[in-house]
């Protein structure tokens, strides 16, 4: 296959969008990306498209797309797979050129999350990512589906509920430099051990906002790179992984699976180990799912988060700072936007762009985590060709 890079990467400010929809906020995020290919675009050289949108608010998703973008004369294809949406949408379109079928494709993903009410939005959704035989009647919308991860981890592992604030803590801190987050203020331990209880053990504080918002990527072919830019960044890896639905038959919560075997298959493409992550963009909807991460991402051996992530390892300025961005927590979750904003957010780190940078990384990595914990996504993205 043939080696693959983003050349371009653009999103809108990911927040409360009540007054755009979908069609506003695609238009937006594409206009970013073409704005920063350094030697320029012709919409024209576009050769076919992949949206991640977990669910429609405006209506059929590709035509919205080529609609909203006028790009008409290509084929658009919609991805949905849960939280992993985004990334799977990269993985789809870098598989796409890496297989001489087309030399530059454009990736979108967005969501209007705030076009209902919180209470409405966490059932209408949970249609779509959850198990709908067993989960969904018995109350296992995300906070807790994702809390009986959490609970188990917490029991088995030397890690505290003061471990799962410290990932809140972090992230909000990392979100201050990040004009585009949605969280943009310092929160304490304290306050989030404080915070309403959602579902034991997460508090309000260690949950992610409802957000809205798009993120975009011009993904081509190493064939045709020198006409965008002299400084791509190379996809290097991508992963997906699948678990159990139901988690009756689910054999161990406190790990994800689907996120072990979305690394592996990152790393064998890639080529490399965790070892050589120097920073990572982390699926934290809920603070622990942070931490056990950790583990699956092969960061520190089994039950070293807690101790990892006190070390300061993950902070910008430690060993391998992880959500440099605010992460979902702080910067936001428009579910089908996150994953491609996670790779905007590394495409500008490693040509040194970053609102919150870090020094010397070479090689990074973007993680998704989605429906009843039973699919992952994985990226790895370097400035090194390899």
């Amino acid at each position: 296959m043939r080696r693959v890079a983003i050349v371009g990467a653009g999103m809108t400010a990911f927040k409360e969008h009540f007054a755009l929809g979908i069609k506003d906020l695609i238009p937006m995020a594409v206009s970013e990306m073409v704005a920063s290919v350094d030697k320029g675009l012709d919409r024209s050289d576009i050769q076919a498209a992949w949206f991640g949108e977990l669910t429609t608010t405006d209506g059929f998703p590709s035509g919205i797309l080529a609609d909203s973008c006028d790009l008409l004369d290509i084929p658009v294809t919609r991805v949905e797979n849960a939280c992993a949406t985004g990334n799977d949408a990269v993985r789809n379109a870098t598989f796409a050129v890496a297989s001489g079928a087309f030399d530059v494709a454009l990736v979108v993903g967005a969501d209007k999350v705030r076009e209902s009410s919180s209470r409405s939005t966490f059932w209408e959704w949970a249609k779509l990512t959850r198990d709908v035989a067993w989960d969904y009647p018995v109350g296992l919308v995300a906070p807790a589906n994702f809390a009986l991860h959490a609970a188990r981890y917490l029991h088995e592992s030397p890690a505290t509920r003061e471990h799962l604030a410290m990932v809140a803590v972090k992230n909000h801190k990392h979100a201050l430099s990040n004009p585009k987050a949605q969280l943009r203020y310092e929160i304490t331990v304290e306050q989030v051990l404080s915070a309403p209880m959602v579902v034991a053990p997460f508090g309000l504080l260690d949950c992610t906002p409802q957000s809205d918002g798009a993120a975009a990527l011009l993904i081509v072919a190493e064939d045709v790179v020198d006409r965008y830019t002299d400084h791509p960044v190379w996809v290097r890896g991508v992963g997906l992984g699948l678990d159990r639905v139901m988690h009756q038959h689910k054999a161990d919560l406190t790990t994800f699976p689907a996120t072990v075997k979305a690394a592996k298959a990152a790393y064998a493409m890639a080529g490399i180990g965790p070892a050589e992550i120097d920073l990572a963009e982390v699926h934290d909807c809920f603070s622990a799912v942070e931490l056990i991460s950790y583990e699956d991402l092969g960061f520190t051996e089994r039950f070293g988060a807690a101790a990892y992530v006190e070390s300061g390892a993950t902070t910008v300025g430690g060993a391998r700072p992880v959500n440099a961005s605010g992460g979902l927590k702080a910067k936001g979750h428009p579910p089908g936007a996150t994953g491609v904003a996670q790779c905007v957010e590394l495409f500008e780190q490693l040509r040194g762009e970053a609102s919150n940078q870090v020094d010397g990384a070479t090689t990074a990595l973007a993680h998704n985590i989605g429906g009843p914990t039973a699919v992952s996504a994985v990226t790895v993205l370097s400035s090194a060709k390899g």
